[in-house]
């Protein structure tokens, strides 16, 4: 029996497929990305490398360290920061590629401890003395560390608790305070929480939304090339948004 021939449109496609991948090319993509966000980010990097063939190398930090080191000059393509006002500071400086930028996350904060004693909800052990460090991260840089001390000020807390407070380099470093007992409580990213198949040990209150600004997480596309745009575009597809939300993460409303 003779072969059947091919519909036009799957001609169509097979010859668009054979000619995307003979021009594609494999490109290495150097990444700026808040600390909150890195392991989430590495999850979303290796899917995206299998699909792609696009390598990336993922620079984790506060976001004002890294914001610091794009205005540098510090080769990353793509910055996503823990803020919108980070990125937004460098699109009106003429620094990355105008009207590219979105928020990619929204983030919650979370009261954490290892110590099963302390009462977190509400706030409650905050306002006692049975503890003796409180981490968080810095404020000058990370966003998290900002939203920490808005919830202090809410609470009336600030400067009961202020001799006491144990400053992170940034959320990852914070997290680590509490992790080894260099803290007995802190403020971390509900994301944090979400880091391994293992739940953390202790006690993680999820701190009310109203408590503090929203911690809208926008990226910033700095060097326009194909690796990057194709990035971006798979940080709005299912995959990538399902990693995002298993991390505890939002998504952004779409406008």
């Amino acid at each position: 029996m003779p072969a059947k021939p091919l519909r036009s449109s799957v001609v169509l496609g097979l010859f668009s497929l054979a000619l995307f991948a003979s021009s594609a090319r494999a490109d290495t993509l150097h990444i700026a990305v808040a600390s909150n966000f890195a392991a989430t980010m590495a999850d979303i990097a290796e899917i995206f490398e299998q699909q792609s063939g696009h390598q990336v190398r993922i620079s984790p930090g506060a976001s004002g360290k890294l914001y610091a080191q794009i205005l540098h000059g510090a080769p990353f393509q793509l910055f996503f920061s823990a803020d919108q006002q980070k990125p937004g500071a460098l699109e009106q400086q003429g620094i990355g590629v105008a009207g590219s930028r979105f928020t990619y996350a929204r983030g919650r904060l979370v009261l954490w401890t290892r110590r099963n004693d302390l009462t977190l909800e509400q706030g409650k052990a905050l306002s006692t003395s049975t503890w003796r460090r409180l981490a968080l991260a810095n404020p000058r840089h990370a966003p998290y560390g900002i939203a920490a001390t808005e919830v202090l000020e809410h609470l009336g807390l600030s400067e009961h608790t202020r001799k006491r407070w144990v400053i992170g380099e940034n959320i990852a470093q914070t997290y680590q305070f509490v992790a080894t007992g260099n803290a007995d409580l802190g403020f971390i990213a509900l994301s944090q929480t979400h880091q391994s198949e293992t739940p953390v040990a202790g006690q993680a209150w999820l701190i009310p939304a109203e408590w503090h600004r929203p911690i809208r997480q926008d990226v910033l596309l700095l060097d326009d090339t194909p690796a990057a745009r194709a990035l971006l575009t798979f940080m709005h597809s299912v995959t990538a948004t399902q990693v995002i939300q298993r991390y505890g993460y939002s998504l952004a409303p779409k406008e």
